[in-house]
């Protein structure tokens, strides 16, 4: 299960891995990663819309994630998270098919919801079952001019609703910096991988978490 923790102060690292991942060395350094920082969970994120791609990636990072006791989150795809032994599911439409994911995938299974900037849909998506919420993008992505998750409403989260929430998208330095005393969680991913050291790139973009 993927919790805040009790009176938790300090945010803690949700990854995401890259959309292409090459399986000859990626787990190789996913788990560099894992055993130099602190990661809360690894959400799978592929492009490739093919089960069996997306299976065979599963299967090597289940148990590169499992073997250090952190749970491997499933993008989308919700009828492949019990079939493949992984922990939940990450929905990117809202609150639309969290009843669907909760009734396929029972209780104990992590069921996500990616809100947009929409702190109502996330409420909706609390309500619906889901486990954590995440808004964003914190900061402009370049990928459109879409809204962008006010500082606000994450005040207003960790002010009145116990459920986790999550910042995602456009995570940067200063990001992390004004997120930080009111989010459970940082979802990173594209901000690192594009680097040539995607340790390093984390290391720093978290820095001011430590």
């Amino acid at each position: 299960m993927i919790d805040a923790a009790e009176d938790q102060q300090v945010p803690q690292i949700y990854l995401i891995t890259p959309p292409e991942i090459e399986l000859s060395r990626f787990p190789s350094l996913l788990s560099g990663i894992m055993d130099e920082v602190e990661i809360a969970c690894v959400r799978l994120a592929m492009a490739a819309a093919d089960e069996d791609e997306v299976s065979r990636a599963a299967d090597v990072l289940r148990e590169t994630c499992h073997a250090r006791d952190i749970p491997l989150i499933l993008d989308t795809h919700v009828r492949l998270v019990e079939k493949l032994g992984l922990d939940g599911v990450h929905l990117n439409d809202g609150a639309r098919t969290v009843r669907f994911a909760r009734k396929e995938l029972g209780a104990d299974v992590v069921v996500g919801a990616a809100c947009g900037a929409s702190r109502h849909e996330g409420m909706n998506a609390g309500e619906s079952g889901a486990d954590y919420v995440a808004l964003g993008p914190t900061s402009d992505t370049g990928l459109g001019a879409g809204e962008l998750a006010a500082i606000e409403d994450f005040q207003w989260w960790s002010e009145m609703i116990e459920l986790p929430i999550v910042a995602e998208g456009g995570i940067t330095v200063e990001t992390v910096e004004q997120f930080a005393p009111f989010a459970d969680f940082f979802a990173i991913g594209p901000e690192i991988w594009k680097s040539d050291t995607p340790l390093d790139a984390l290391k720093a973009l978290v820095a001011p978490l430590s």
